[in-house]
């Protein structure tokens, strides 16, 4: 029988009833939190690692866009832990599934933009005209830019679903490879595993980076807005 490459990929459901509500609530009850004065090592690691995302992020804001750090750190810490735990055998990962991530996406994009256009609408629209534009190509260059403003989500979106799709893609490939290979040539078979293990190390980084990239574009719309 072959096997559905994509099978993964189906939202899992629990008596009929979809659970993914219940996976996406799961990552943050994964994150430690302490009640006592003095942190143990792990969550002073946690902190200094927030507290350096956000000074980086927050960096190139003013006043006003500093008011959506606490969104974009946990928006970040959401994506990140949600990543990495679908790396883990017979798991779901939610962020492979384009509505998810279009339905994160378009309400930060649409805040951004909503924002920008009741506290500086003159320099909002003048992102859609260049300065110095030759007359005959003002309509076009209006469209184009329109255009691009609109698919700001959606690249957002077909970004982080692309990328994390593609890698469990791949290492179910060569998962299913090496399994196939341990009963014909060990020496090829230890090969590949080599490379499986390597992919999922490059994966869990992917896992970060993704994660990262996906919270900095949204804090550069907010920053155009800002």
């Amino acid at each position: 029988m072959n096997e559905n490459l994509f099978a993964s990929f189906i939202a899992p459901t629990i008596l009929g009833l979809p659970a993914a509500v219940l996976i996406i609530l799961f990552p943050p009850l994964l994150i430690p939190t302490s009640k006592y004065l003095i942190n143990n090592q792990l969550i002073t690691t946690q902190q200094w690692l927030i507290k350096l995302t956000s000074k980086q992020m927050m960096t190139m804001h003013n006043t006003k866009g500093r008011t959506w750090s606490l969104m974009l750190v946990s928006l970040i810490i959401f994506i990140a832990t949600t990543n990495l735990l679908g790396l883990l055998p017979h798991s779901f990962t939610p962020t492979t599934q384009l509505s998810m991530n279009l339905a994160m996406a378009i309400p930060l994009w649409a805040g951004a933009v909503i924002m920008g256009f009741r506290s500086k609408i003159k320099n909002a629209l003048a992102h859609f005209l260049p300065q110095g534009t030759p007359t005959p190509l003002i309509p076009m260059l209006v469209i184009i830019e329109t255009i691009s403003l609109l698919i700001q989500p959606m690249a957002l979106a077909v970004r982080l679903t692309a990328n994390i799709t593609a890698g469990h893609l791949l290492m179910h490939l060569i998962g299913s490879a090496t399994l196939a290979m341990s009963t014909i040539n060990l020496p090829s078979t230890l090969i590949i595993f080599t490379i499986l293990i390597l992919l999922t190390i490059l994966e869990i980084a992917v896992a970060l980076i993704q994660a990262y990239v996906f919270t900095l574009l949204v804090s550069l719309y907010l920053h155009d807005n800002t």
